[in-house]
């Protein structure tokens, strides 16, 4: 994978030692080991806060359809959007404009699993909208659903696929830790996290929001006045720090993706499952899986992106009209025209053909 030198194993013999240290990474991970990611943008399944918005059922039937798909992965990831926590205070002013707060009870951590899902980021600006209590509250319903992990606490959710150490770890804007407005310090992490796993997945919560920013370019973005990152940059530098798999969300919209020294970027996922708690008109509807098969040292050999919507109220239904995949390929071939993925029909997505 990482191009940080040799990932260390204890050896068993001599011998072993010997074929570890010349033959590298690829020794200890082999190249034809394939390992599965199916990775979306936010979820909120719904809120009782600040008034009551939940599904029935504790939202099983939202991600019906989806769930097939999940089980297929060796690794499902989203993002969630909201701590699971029941009571609390909340900690946000939601009587101001552009202010809101979500709270999703925490036995909707079972209907995650049942989904399939088994890593969350908990990195983003409604993590902490109970404040320390429900972030902590969340981080105990996951943990006893099975449901790894990670957060600006610093956190690494780890894998073993078929001899593969995956190591997935979240980061957002704000102050430090784990910042991409403050890179030096994130870039270092993901520099020494590199070293421990095979493949490093980072995802990032971060970027301007809404349909107008759906184009992404390689400068700082701003939302609503508050630094959001510079995107293009930090996901490259985090590349070539060691990252193998870049998993972008936060502008509840899909943006382009691009494949740089061999390894993806998903500049956003946008909205997936978010239950009366986002705008679905148009691409804010837009609820792609992206699926990617990354190989043992972490490089990019094929994926797809399934296509779902959202309908109001919310939840996830397959898009025969492939409206989430027709955007991302339309937004990767103006953004990155020289580092785009290869488009087929379908869905697929493949590396850039050679130069």
């Amino acid at each position: 994978m990482n191009r940080q030198g040799i990932k260390a194993f204890g050896p068993a013999a001599l011998w072993v030692a010997v074929l570890i240290l010349f033959s590298g990474p690829a020794a200890a991970a082999s190249s034809d080991r394939v390992v599965t990611l199916a990775a979306v943008g936010d979820v909120v399944l719904g809120t009782d806060f600040p008034a009551p918005k939940l599904p029935p059922d504790d939202g099983r039937g939202l991600l019906a359809e989806v769930k097939d798909l999940f089980a297929q992965a060796d690794i499902v990831f989203g993002n969630l959007e909201g701590p699971l926590c029941d009571g609390g205070v909340c900690a946000k002013p939601v009587n101001r404009p552009n202010v809101f707060a979500f709270r999703t009870p925490t036995r909707f951590a079972r209907t995650l699993k049942e989904a399939h899902f088994s890593v969350m980021s908990l990195a983003n600006n409604h993590s902490q909208d109970f404040g320390a209590f429900g972030l902590a509250a969340t981080k105990r319903a996951l943990t006893q659903e099975g449901i790894r992990f990670s957060s600006k606490d610093g956190e690494v959710a780890e894998f073993l696929v078929q001899g593969v150490r995956v190591g997935v770890i979240a980061l957002s804007y704000g102050p430090p830790p784990r910042s991409i407005v403050f890179p030096a310090e994130a870039l270092r992490e993901i520099e020494t996290l590199a070293r421990k796993y095979d493949i490093l997945v980072v995802s990032i919560h971060g970027g301007a929001e809404g349909g107008g920013a759906q184009n992404v370019r390689n400068q700082t973005e701003f939302f609503l006045g508050e630094n959001r990152g510079n995107l293009v940059k930090f996901s490259r530098d985090a590349i070539d720090r060691g990252a193998d798999l870049i998993l972008g969300h936060g502008p509840h919209v899909p943006r382009a993706l691009e494949v740089y020294k061999g390894r993806l970027i998903a500049y956003s996922l946008g909205n997936f499952c978010t239950y009366k708690t986002m705008r679905l008109a148009g691409a804010g509807g837009y609820a792609p899986v992206l699926w990617a098969e990354l190989d043992g040292k972490g490089e990019f050999v094929r994926g797809k992106v399934h296509s779902f919507i959202q309908l109001p109220p919310g939840g996830v239904k397959k898009d025969p009209q492939e409206q989430a995949f027709r955007l991302m390929r339309a937004l990767s071939q103006v953004d990155f025209p020289q580092s785009a993925p290869q488009f087929a029909s379908g869905g697929v997505i493949l590396p850039p053909r050679a130069k």
